[in-house]
């Protein structure tokens, strides 16, 4: 059976961005299409969370590197915080504390 289009993560949609990136390039695409639905969502939301352009860019093109380089999520990411069925851990729930008091200072 033949698949068509790229894998979404279990909660986000790959962005066209990354969709483009990937569609590039055969095996970044091969190696994303072989992790799970719950990691491609954590390299869709590390990529969509930034707040610049340049920025999202750079993660666009990590995303590609990095899966060729045989990582299966991005590195010293807590983790997806829009997913709705499970609740934050308690360590991401303190690392989001102390960013959030961090930018209130």
């Amino acid at each position: 059976m033949i698949k068509k289009g790229i894998s979404n993560g279990t909660v986000h949609n790959v962005p066209e961005d990354l969709r483009k990136a990937l569609s590039s390039d055969k095996a970044a695409l091969a190696k994303w299409e072989d992790i799970t639905p719950l990691a491609r969502n954590e390299w869709i939301c590390w990529t969509i969370s930034v707040k610049t352009p340049e920025t999202r860019a750079q993660h666009v093109k990590r995303v590609r590197s990095e899966l060729k380089e045989g990582l299966r999520r991005p590195c010293c990411w807590i983790g997806c915080i829009h997913r709705k069925d499970k609740s934050i851990s308690k360590s991401v729930r303190w690392v989001l504390n102390k960013r959030s008091k961090r930018h209130t200072s």
